[in-house]
């Protein structure tokens, strides 16, 4: 019942995980009221909650404008879950707009089968990944995932190996003007960013170990079957999927190195595996395996948003 309404794609399933969201958003944001005592403070909740609902649009659109799934809401469905296991990047901004930049920069490395304009999809990304560093310096890891974009697909022209470098030239530009302009520590601030932490002592609850641990079990369920199932998969679509390892691989570099260890930082994992996931479940020749695991990804994610309230 459960897989019968997300396995289509309609403006109801939109609709429905849209308000779903929004619910959530709410629900954690009225925990402490003080916030709506501001103007500035409810701008920034807005924008907030308009960035969220813009990085699933974006995932959506690039999962069906490339063809990596069926005609399903699984992956929105899976995004929205992964939210809601670690519920306070509903109020992490920098976490929010970093992966809101670096999903734009996928949708452009994952369009690069196509071959048109590579040129062009280079750049972007790569601009977008500088400027999703400017949020979290680590971001700027999701760079390397250009270079293997373009080992896939548009290697034997020279010129695409140094047009990231022309982005960074870009984004030195405009973060100089920022800095003359607007504000004279933002270019210290920024290299101050630049710094490592590989322990894992940040959790301070119970239900945070629990959300993480649930999290590690969905991604290695996920990713392991899809891993050997590659091969299988259209030829035209094989880079493509290699990409979303890669970009999920970086996802947990990132976590594992960033400063300011939260769970919340695992962000940049989430479309990637959210797509991984969706192949596993849309490819599953078993109904009722399908409704189990659905069911469980539902039940887990409520779980651990409530708990960590």
């Amino acid at each position: 019942m459960i897989t019968s309404f997300f396995k289509k794609s309609t403006p109801i399933n939109y609709s429905f995980l849209g308000i779903v969201l929004l619910s959530f958003f709410f629900i954690y944001q009225f925990q402490d009221t003080t916030w709506t005592n501001s103007i500035t403070e409810i701008g920034k909740k807005i924008l907030l909650l308009m960035v969220l609902l813009g990085s699933l649009l974006i995932s959506n659109f690039i999962v069906k404008k490339n063809g990596l799934s069926k005609d399903s809401s699984y992956t929105l469905l899976f995004s929205l879950l992964f939210l809601l296991f670690f519920p306070n990047i509903l109020n992490n901004y920098n976490l929010v707009l970093a992966n809101f930049f670096i999903l734009l920069a996928m949708r452009r490395l994952v369009s690069l089968q196509t071959l048109k304009a590579p040129k062009e999809k280079i750049f972007d990304a790569s601009l977008w990944i500088f400027v999703a560093s400017l949020f979290h310096f680590w971001a700027i890891l999701f760079l390397i995932l250009v270079y293997i974009s373009i080992i896939f697909h548009v290697s034997r022209d020279y010129r695409n190996w140094l047009i990231p470098f022309v982005a960074l030239f870009a984004f030195v530009v405009i973060l100089i003007f920022y800095n003359i302009l607007l504000d004279s520590n933002a270019i210290n601030t920024y290299l101050q960013t630049e710094a490592t932490n590989y322990k894992l002592d940040y959790f301070t609850d119970k239900y945070q170990n629990i959300a993480f641990s649930v999290f590690t079990v969905f991604v290695v369920f996920f990713i392991i079957p899809f891993i050997f199932s590659i091969n299988n998969k259209p030829l035209n679509l094989q880079a493509s999927y290699k990409k979303l390892l890669f970009a999920a691989l970086f996802g947990i570099v990132i976590f594992l190195i960033s400063t300011n260890k939260s769970s919340e930082i695992l962000v940049f994992t989430f479309l990637p595996i959210a797509i991984i996931a969706t192949n596993t479940i849309e490819y599953m020749q078993n109904k009722i395996q399908q409704e189990i695991i659905v069911f469980i990804s539902i039940a887990c994610g409520l779980f651990c948003f409530f708990s960590q309230l």
